[in-house]
């Protein structure tokens, strides 16, 4: 449900008219419009938000880990309408046992990187996606990370 304070924003509002359901939270801080997504809508939402309020840049996906609050993770997507010239950030949180979410590539191809970039260092993994494989990383690498759980110094065999 949409928070009174972000009625005003044209484009939370077209997202909750578009699907109730979808929309867990947001907030606008520092003139930045942030909307928080439930994960299994993140495809449908994502959509909506390119096709109809055309959002068709993605800036990039990143992750947040909140270790060690539940739920641990985010996924973060920064879009930018350049019809609108704006910029939205969309959020979704994610469980620490098991961070899945759906890719978001069929949306934006620009996507694959970003998220494999995502999956490499966070180990959160999209649902999907045509090659999710390490990126930055060796194959062989063990652990990710930009986990907070992760040792400073690496992992030592």
């Amino acid at each position: 449900m949409l928070p009174e304070r972000l009625k005003e924003h044209s484009v939370a509002a077209a997202v909750e008219q578009f699907d109730p359901d979808a929309l867990v939270g947001g907030k606008f801080d520092r003139q930045e419009l942030t909307l928080e997504i439930a994960p299994e809508k993140i495809v449908s939402v994502c959509g909506f938000l390119k096709y109809d309020q055309q959002f068709v840049r993605l800036s990039t996906v990143t992750g947040v880990d909140r270790y060690p609050a539940e739920p641990r993770f985010e996924v973060v997507y920064h879009l930018h309408s350049l019809e609108r010239n704006q910029r939205l950030r969309v959020k979704c949180r994610l469980p620490g046992d098991q961070p899945v979410i759906d890719s978001v590539t069929s949306v934006w191809r620009s996507a694959n990187w970003f998220e494999r970039e995502t999956f490499d260092l966070f180990g959160i993994h999209f649902r999907n996606h045509p090659d999710l494989r390490r990126i930055m990383l060796p194959e062989d690498w063990e652990g990710h990370p930009l986990r907070k759980d992760y040792p400073v110094t690496g992992s030592r065999v």
